[in-house]
């Protein structure tokens, strides 16, 4: 299985961003993950919300197939402790599942056509993180995750 979050414009910050290759770069040794950035959007300037996020969600859609699992990183969404996520994990492994898709959407959310197309939405916390914090909280979480799963000494229960 192919694990992949897919983001909406890049890290502006270098000391983030050289955090999440550390745990994109730990990841690779418990599964194949990816981390894709699609550019922000040009000329936002005469857009309103919705329009942001109906050509966001356009761009989202057309990197995902029909066979993918389709998981919205939301405020609404469903909340998990370390221990329940990394459950959640191998429950979508066990499955069989060719590719497990994250999504952070940008900075007003997602466009009700990505809400539609999604299987599952989880919520970090029920704060709110700047989108570059999430990739990094997601990332750790996500490396975390397959710590537990092979009773490894990172996480302390």
């Amino acid at each position: 299985m192919t694990i992949k979050l897919l983001c909406i414009g890049k890290t502006d910050k270098k000391e983030l961003q050289d955090l999440i290759e550390i745990y994109s770069n730990r990841l690779q040794h418990y599964i194949k993950f990816e981390f894709e950035v699609i550019p922000d959007l040009k000329k936002t300037k005469n857009l309103d919300e919705n329009q942001q996020k109906g050509k966001e969600g356009e761009l989202i859609l057309s990197g995902i197939q029909n066979s993918d699992f389709v998981v919205l990183l939301d405020e609404n969404g469903k909340q998990y402790g370390s221990e329940a996520f990394s459950e959640y994990i191998q429950k979508r492994m066990n499955t069989g599942l060719k590719r497990l898709i994250f999504v952070i959407g940008g900075p007003y959310g997602f466009s009700e056509e990505v809400y539609s197309r999604a299987d599952s939405k989880i919520s970090l916390s029920k704060m709110t993180f700047s989108h570059q914090m999430v990739r990094l909280f997601f990332t750790e979480q996500l490396y975390r995750a397959f710590t537990i799963l092979k009773n490894e000494p990172y996480h302390h229960r």
